[in-house]
């Protein structure tokens, strides 16, 4: 039997609609991370500040602060000279400045421990830190132990690893 026109055009439309769906279709899982602070700026954060993903996933980063720009930016010697915070393997970010409502998006492929910040805010604690995988992945790199050229204030922002992996998000609104 001989296929109808019209069954021709049903099967190969459908085909050229799945060729044609956005490559997002068949990414990995995205996780948003928001730029927050308080109406008068005296109190600016992450939220959630550490969380744990499977390698692949998209990190949305979006700036919710009505009243400031902000950046997030990766430890690397590549951006401003800093000393690495992230798996060697892995590739460093730096989203430029964020007016409120903007977003930047990063995928994360290399298990490990990514720490990051805010440029204009890192001395106020506006840092967080991304678990990527588990300890046992082929790969891992855990948290760095350089402490050289992060303020002493930041530091105590930064979660602990296990308490990330066991809670999966560390967000700073749900712990005031």
């Amino acid at each position: 039997m001989r296929p109808s026109r019209r069954m021709v055009l049903i099967v190969g439309g459908g085909a050229l609609a799945t060729l044609t769906l956005p490559a997002r279709s068949f990414a990995g899982p995205t996780e948003i991370i928001e730029m927050r602070g308080t109406a008068h700026g005296e109190r600016i954060w992450f939220s959630p500040r550490g969380l744990a993903v499977a390698p692949g996933t998209t990190i949305r980063f979006v700036n919710r602060d009505p009243g400031n720009s902000h950046t997030t930016t990766a430890y690397h010697p590549d951006i401003l000279d800093r000393k690495r915070r992230i798996p060697e393997a892995a590739q460093p970010w730096d989203s430029d400045f964020l007016m409120p409502d903007e977003s930047f998006e990063i995928t994360l492929t290399v298990p490990g421990v990514y720490d990051y910040y805010c440029q204009p805010h890192e001395m106020a604690g506006m840092v967080g830190r991304i678990v990527v995988g588990r300890p046992q992945d082929p790969g891992w790199e855990g948290p760095s132990a350089d402490t050289e050229d992060v303020m002493a204030d930041a530091l105590t922002m930064f979660p602990p690893v296990a308490e990330i992996l066991q809670r999966g998000r560390i967000d700073p609104e749900a712990q005031q």
